[in-house]
């Protein structure tokens, strides 16, 4: 009897969440680009590319929100073995839909500037940020390194589906996909006809360069291994690459002044994924010290507080080839998060994290259509009450290894 309410109540509780996806969002099915195939542009394992699209409709009819999925890097060829057997190296592995809330939601009331867009999901299968042209393929391993292709192809198929008659677009993405936001920002724009007003928004996409709590470069290494794993290096900006290693130029600061289209960039000062694998990856911290701190921050002992705050100081210096430029924007938090436009809870709710009485989805609205500047940069670590004390840590975004 007691395990039937149980769950009755269960029951309950599930039909009145699915009730509340359906009011906040809706769930977009998968178009896997079979025609790319045959330019070579495919997965990790040699399927098809895939995303999710859903049309605009009324005064959004003729703008385009195209947003690349995040997941890591793959940075040699055990790891990129490993992604080839799941959704992040084949289409085949790919849900059949996927659920579209925050900034790609169709409702109004939860995404008040761009619910009305035509709004495309990119699904991310190549583990290079999309950089990657190796046109060789080894027998062995029968692994496929042709990000940068991929992008090309489902941007020509979606010229085709009408974003050739855009008059708005928007490059985004989310960690991994908000880095290939920063990186293609320029050549999406190059893509598009003369008079479409373009920009770029990176969520949680800009990746520091600066030394772990062992005082080594270690993620220098890593995208240094990534861009010689994919031949990465030919699709990087040549304005970096002409003075800079190539793996140092898959960095945004060493290559945001360089680009021209205006760009957005949504992150934490205290970014969840880059205080774990950056800051304190697992090789720098073998006896676990970190554990409990990168947990939840409130579990840090002074001392690791203050290297936080050291940190924060090294985002926001490295984040000025942004701040520099009028065009640009940014929305920097004090919350423990780590993408923050696709969730609905951190997008636009009313107990949203806010920083100068902004959320996320005000900052970046107001900044495209230029209603006023927006360059909110938060408080440091724990002043900012709307965080809420809380760890936003999504899942389906791996660590490096």
């Amino acid at each position: 009897m007691e395990s039937s309410r149980i769950m009755q109540c269960f029951n309950i509780l599930l039909i009145a969440l699915l009730l509340l996806l359906k009011t906040q969002g809706q769930f977009v099915p998968l178009t896997r680009l079979e025609s790319a195939v045959s330019k070579g542009a495919v997965c990790l394992d040699g399927s098809p590319p895939a995303y999710h699209f859903h049309e605009g409709h009324e005064e959004g009819v003729n703008n385009w929100i195209v947003h690349i999925e995040g997941g890591g890097w793959c940075h040699n060829v055990t790891y990129c073995l490993y992604r080839k057997d799941s959704r992040l190296g084949s289409s085949k592995e790919m849900e059949e839909q996927t659920y579209f809330s925050g900034y790609l939601s169709n409702n109004q009331q939860y995404n008040p500037d761009f619910y009305n867009w035509n709004r495309v999901k990119v699904r991310y299968c190549d583990g290079s940020s999309f950089t990657g042209d190796v046109e060789e393929v080894d027998p062995e391993t029968n692994l496929y390194f042709r990000g940068s292709r991929i992008f090309s192809a489902v941007m020509e198929d979606l010229l085709a589906k009408g974003m050739a008659h855009a008059e708005k677009a928007i490059l985004s993405g989310c960690s991994a996909g908000g880095l290939t936001a920063i990186l293609h920002c320029d050549g999406f724009k190059s893509m598009l006809p003369n008079g479409v007003k373009v920009k770029c928004v990176s969520d949680a996409g800009y990746f520091v360069n600066v030394k772990d709590i062992s005082g080594d470069y270690y993620i220098e290494d890593y995208f240094g291994q990534v861009v010689e794993t994919h031949g990465s290096e030919k699709n990087l900006p040549q304005s970096c690459t002409s003075r800079l290693t190539p793996g140092l130029c898959f960095f945004p600061q060493y290559v945001a002044s360089d680009i021209s289209t205006p760009i957005f960039i949504v992150n934490a000062a205290y970014d969840s994924w880059q205080i774990k694998n950056i800051l304190a990856p697992g090789a720098a911290d073998p006896n676990g010290q970190w554990g409990s701190c990168k947990t939840n921050l409130k579990n840090c002992s002074p001392e690791q507080l203050n290297i936080m705050q050291d940190y924060r100081s090294q985002f926001l210096k490295a984040l000025s080839p942004i701040t520099n430029s009028p065009s640009n924007g940014v929305f920097i938090d004090s919350c423990y998060v780590h993408c923050q436009t696709e969730p609905q809870e951190t997008w636009f709710t009313n107990d949203s994290p806010m920083v100068d009485n902004k959320t996320v989805a005000m900052a970046v609205g107001d900044w495209f259509y230029e209603r006023s500047p927006s360059r909110e940069i938060d408080c440091t670590y724990p002043c900012n009450p709307t965080c809420q004390n809380r760890v936003f840590d999504l899942q389906g975004y791996p660590g490096i290894h």
